[in-house]
């Protein structure tokens, strides 16, 4: 029904009409006399808003919707949208409700993304950018398109193009990229259907699209990777590193993602807590070997951890801190790039490289991690406890976990040391005994 308090008596509402209308000092209302609950109002500004009221509920007060701006439509027009809002409500349907379905329907990827990205304190900033990385390559195209819109049939279609093709312009099998980027889509349409709903608050989308490759993911979730350099191999392995990193031909960025592989296989160290690692969190000690160290305050499992460096870790990182001198603009980064980032951020050229040149079909910088280990294990014969607890794998167990410290871990330098030697020591032998490349020392 119209507002009581309404100054003006109902008038046919015609464009010289409003034309003449003149704004008050307080909102006034003028009234349709045609279409009732249609109307204008109309603020001290001066902007004039046509609306429609009536009531959805008898025993509710009656709904006022705004339905636009004079100039953007015409009386015309927006009587028309009006009657239709007033027949809605005249069958208890609110029209501000398919509103908000309309809406929610045309919600894109793109956005569905950014929201879920937004919330505070869920994700660090890595995981942002490593699950946004993923969609920007694997869904480029969809991204602007309603999320809703996306069926089991695109998914089983999209999930064996990249598994056969990949990513890339020359086209090679990426399984693993292709259950990656599905999982996080299937993650996303998850939070959408949690967030957005139809008017009788069902979810938007009834069932996840990527439902449709649940096997093939599974199959890939089920998989106990163990790629990793075997303990053979790993001496040319490091030898093609240390001869690579000596190449004038190279850019800077080139050299310094090489770097970080050989830092990356050195501590077992993840990728970007590597990648990211500054140089006010490394400690160098050239009277003192043991008081070599580097620390992560923010690592992935949340246990923050001091870590010693090897003679060989520490020689990398010398290098690295002479480049930066030289550099015109010096980095807080200790494996810095030209990118917006700041820093190394992709290791996949180096590891391409090199994991042919010893026979292996690719590497990846979490196979690093895991040669890190298996070395220190079969190559070193260390304890598999200390190896768990220097690639920051908290133990499990009651005792473990209460009583034995899990963060300082300075007086490891022995292990890390050990693994260090055992590389370099491979590497002199895969040379031939011709040491032209030196290998990198502290």
């Amino acid at each position: 029904m119209p507002d009581p308090t309404a100054k003006h008596l109902p008038v046919k509402l015609t464009k010289g009409y409003v034309d003449r209308v003149k704004p008050g000092q307080t909102d006034e209302y003028h009234w349709d006399a045609e279409t009732k609950g249609f109307g204008l109002r109309v603020n001290p500004s001066g902007r004039m808003n046509f609306i429609v009221q009536g009531r959805i509920d008898l025993n509710k007060p009656a709904a006022r919707i705004t339905i636009g701006a004079y100039g953007v439509f015409t009386v015309d027009q927006v009587r028309e949208v009006a009657r239709e809002h007033l027949r809605s409500m005249r069958m208890g349907i609110d029209p501000r409700d398919s509103k908000r379905e309309d809406e929610a329907k045309a919600v894109t990827l793109r956005q569905v993304a950014d929201a879920f990205f937004a919330r505070p304190g869920m994700l660090k900033e890595n995981t942002r950018d490593e699950m946004d990385r993923h969609l920007t390559t694997a869904f480029a195209k969809w991204l602007p398109r309603a999320i809703a819109s996306i069926t089991p049939a695109d998914c089983r279609k999209r999930y064996e193009e990249i598994a056969t093709k990949g990513l890339r312009k020359t086209p090679a099998p990426a399984p693993g990229s292709a259950a990656s980027a599905f999982k996080i889509l299937r993650t996303l349409i998850n939070f959408a259907m949690e967030e957005y709903q139809t008017q009788d608050c069902a979810p938007l989308i009834a069932r996840n699209p990527v439902a449709i490759i649940k096997k093939e993911l599974a199959a890939h979730e089920s998989k106990v990777r163990t790629r990793h350099i075997d303990r053979r191999d790993v001496g040319m392995f490091w030898h093609h590193l240390t001869t690579a990193r000596q190449n004038p031909a190279f850019s800077a960025d080139t050299r310094c993602g090489i770097d970080l592989v050989m830092f990356l296989l050195l501590t077992g160290t993840r990728r970007n807590e590597g990648a990211m690692l500054t140089w006010d969190r490394v400690n160098l000690d050239d009277a003192d070997p043991a008081n070599n160290w580097f620390h992560l305050p923010d690592p992935k499992n949340k246990n923050p951890v001091w870590l010693p460096l090897s003679s060989q870790a520490v020689a990398v990182l010398k290098a690295r801190k002479a480049a930066d001198d030289r550099a015109a603009n010096k980095s807080k980064f200790c494996f810095p790039s030209r990118s917006a980032a700041g820093h190394i951020k992709d290791t996949r050229a180096p590891l391409e490289r090199f994991s042919v040149a010893i026979g292996m079909d690719r590497l990846s910088a979490h196979d690093l991690r895991r040669s890190f280990v298996t070395l220190g294990v079969k190559a070193c014969r260390l304890d598999i406890a200390k190896l768990e607890l220097l690639t920051n794998h908290v133990p499990q167990g009651v005792t473990a976990r209460h009583y034995l410290e899990t963060s300082d871990l300075r007086d490891y330098t022995p292990e890390v040391q050990a693994i260090g030697d055992y590389i370099e020591q491979q590497a002199l032998i895969a040379a031939g005994g011709n040491v032209v490349a030196l290998p990198l020392r502290a």
